[in-house]
């Protein structure tokens, strides 16, 4: 598999799939619309467990490290062990989000990940 174009929080996978619009701010709202389209393309990524390329906008992202680090550390170490996945892994987009909806979304596990996330609202 050839390298990855985008580096990816395991977490992210739950916001992608939720996501209509709304965020922190228009301009992380507009770069998080960007990135889902761009991802929905289907290209190869690698799934992390830190800062990505969603973060850049993220008004949390103080210096490439995110002010509630611990907190989304645990999303990303939950989505990671629920979905069989490491952090590196790579694989089209695609397939990353089948399994999370396929272990978590579907299964409605989602909450129990996330469900003290300050956009908790808007993932039902």
């Amino acid at each position: 598999m050839k390298e990855a174009q985008y580096r990816i929080r395991a977490h992210h996978g739950m916001c992608l799939a939720f996501f209509k619009g709304k965020g922190y701010s228009n301009e992380f709202s507009i770069h998080m619309g960007d990135m889902k389209e761009k991802l929905e393309k289907n290209p190869i990524v690698s799934i992390i467990g830190n800062t990505d390329i969603i973060c850049k906008a993220c008004p949390n992202n103080e210096r490439g490290t995110c002010i509630t680090a611990e907190k989304v550390a645990e999303y990303d170490r939950q989505v990671l062990l629920r979905c069989n996945l490491s952090e590196g892994d790579v694989m089209h987009y695609l397939d990353f989000a089948k399994l999370v909806n396929d272990n978590i979304l579907l299964p409605e596990k989602r909450e129990e990940i996330c469900g003290d996330c300050c956009w908790n609202e808007l993932c039902h």
